[in-house]
């Protein structure tokens, strides 16, 4: 009996689904396929939201991040080098003076 009851409701809902549907498919034809209202936007609006677009893709790319990163890579490396360099020069002044005390004695 309860499945009686639930077959009708769902077969009336169902109905009701499909009316309403009939009635508006005439409508639902005249609306724009792809979106648009049929209105074209001014070039200048168009290249301001290629510019914005273009943005927010290399955000998303972290372009900027990546491009920091690499600048303090880069940066790190010429500290490391003119670091040992000066590290060469005091080891080779200590190996100086070094031998210089060794011949005086």
């Amino acid at each position: 009996m309860v499945e009686i009851i639930f077959s009708i409701i769902f077969v009336l809902s169902f109905g009701g689904v499909l009316l309403i549907l009939a009635r508006k498919i005439p409508v639902l034809i005249t609306l724009p396929q792809n979106g648009h209202h049929g209105i074209k936007k001014h070039h200048i609006i168009l290249d301001i939201e290629n510019k914005v677009k273009d943005f927010l893709l290399t955000l998303e790319k972290q372009i900027f991040l990546h491009k920091l990163l690499s600048w303090i890579k880069c940066l790190t490396i010429k500290i490391e080098v003119k670091v040992d360099n000066w590290l060469h020069s005091i080891r080779k002044k200590a190996q100086k003076i070094d031998k210089e005390q060794n011949e005086k004695k």
